[in-house]
């Protein structure tokens, strides 16, 4: 497997990203895949990973950072934009069909958390994508609005919407806006926020386990309001017929999110459990990775006729 820096364009927006080819020569085109990172995170990270662990299966896979994190460009910093972000799937899908090594016919989705929302809006609304998978499927629009379980009081989004209009006010009068930040300062102030899932998500992004340091730890404000009114799922249904494919932790406090997206599908789709995992286990414990690559390469492989092993 080989890794070569590449950067493509996304709305006149230049996208940073890793692109992995296998090392194991073929006849032909392959089939490729991109795969979008989690809410906060960068290409280093999950992503990455499991870009790099279905090269090794045989796929070119091409993990990005999306536009205004990481090492890609666009203002503000930390700006959270759906739309964007679903176009920046697309123009990742328009970067691998101008590759003369690339099967323009056999290219399909990853996305990872908050990728997985984005990742099945963009299939729904692009039809080169030939099939879409999901790891811990999560809409930050409705982890903001009901929380990450779906139980939160609805008077802390609309505190947060107000937040994002004095942020608004703000800068039209020539101050800072300030950003929202994203995590505590310890794992005990995230698990009074956020539980066990809080702590996770601490752990992961704030402490040598998985963090990175072009990782967002904060997002501009004006992201709130434009996750207000979204709803990626509301295109799971142009989907089908294509296939659409759902890993999901037993244990993730999250997986209701997942189950709102598989139940909108018009066409094959698999909602798959992996025993004992939450959310964060998906990102980066090889127990749980080693399971959901199996997953993706059988799906993958079938669907996109790759000749990769599901061994």
């Amino acid at each position: 497997m080989a890794r070569s820096d590449i950067r493509f364009d996304s709305a006149d927006i230049e996208i940073a990203a890793h692109l992995y080819t296998p090392d194991t020569p073929t006849a032909g085109p392959l089939s490729a895949l991109v795969v979008g990172h989690p809410g906060t995170g960068v290409k280093e990270q999950t992503s990455g990973t499991y870009a790099q662990r279905l090269a090794e299966r045989g796929f070119v896979t091409l993990a990005f950072d999306a536009a205004h994190q990481g090492e890609s460009g666009g203002l503000p910093r930390g700006l959270e934009d759906p739309a964007q972000r679903v176009e920046d799937f697309k123009a990742a899908v328009s970067y691998l069909i101008a590759r003369d090594d690339i099967a323009e016919d056999r290219i399909g989705l990853l996305g990872i958390c908050a990728s997985g929302g984005y990742s099945l809006s963009a299939t729904g609304s692009d039809s080169r994508v030939r099939a879409v998978a999901a790891v811990c499927t999560a809409d930050p629009s409705r982890q903001f609005r009901l929380g990450a379980d779906g139980g939160q009081n609805p008077a802390v989004f609309r505190s947060l919407l107000d937040a994002a209009a004095r942020a608004r006010t703000a800068a039209a009068r020539g101050k800072d806006p300030g950003v929202m930040t994203m995590f505590p300062r310890s794992a005990e102030q995230a698990h009074a926020l956020g539980g066990e899932h809080g702590v996770e998500g601490f752990e992961y992004y704030c402490t040598t386990r998985g963090e990175h340091e072009r990782s967002a730890k904060f997002l501009a404000w004006e992201s709130i309001d434009r996750l207000a009114g979204y709803d990626p799922f509301f295109a799971v249904p142009l989907i089908g017929p294509r296939p659409m494919l759902q890993i999901v932790g037993d244990r993730a406090v999250t997986s209701w999110m997942a189950v709102q997206a598989h139940q909108r599908a018009t066409g094959p789709a698999e909602l798959y459990w992996i025993e004992g995992a939450s959310h964060v286990d998906l990102y980066d414990k090889k127990e749980y990775i080693d399971a959901a690559v199996d997953k993706l390469t059988a799906f993958f492989s079938t669907h996109l006729n790759a000749r990769g092993s599901s061994s």
